[in-house]
């Protein structure tokens, strides 16, 4: 009941379990495996392009370009650009973006808690 409440007082974009809200559209664009690496990885400081590259193990260059321009996009990372030749952009992040980080955190203490038990249980569903 207290849940139904406060969804009622909720604008309609912050309604996740609506299929137009812009909450589903932000949640769907920071919820996935590169975005959340790349705010991990953010989180220890700022750094250059290809740093974050070599932090975010398999990412290809156009899947770290295309999440570094969504997060900035949603004001969770800022990108500098230093005029040099070749120029060098150095990316941190916002506050919002440290924010994210203290849940992203929280998620990956999860997974390393849990790791054995879902390892566990993979294996007893797959045989």
């Amino acid at each position: 009941m207290v849940s139904k409440q406060i969804l009622e007082v909720l604008p309609e974009d912050a309604d996740l379990r609506r299929a137009d809200s812009l909450a589903r559209e932000i949640f769907s664009d920071v919820a996935n495996k590169w975005a959340l690496l790349i705010i991990e990885a953010l989180g220890e400081g700022t750094l250059r392009f290809s740093e974050l590259r070599n932090e975010v193990e398999g990412i290809s260059h156009k899947m770290l370009t295309q999440n570094l321009r969504m997060l900035e996009r949603n004001g969770l990372a800022d990108r500098k650009v230093y005029p040099t030749v070749p120029p060098r952009v150095e990316y941190t992040l916002t506050e919002p973006g440290r924010a994210l980080r203290a849940t992203v955190d929280a998620m990956c203490g999860w997974t390393r808690q849990y790791l054995g038990h879902i390892e566990d249980s993979r294996g007893r569903f797959d045989a």
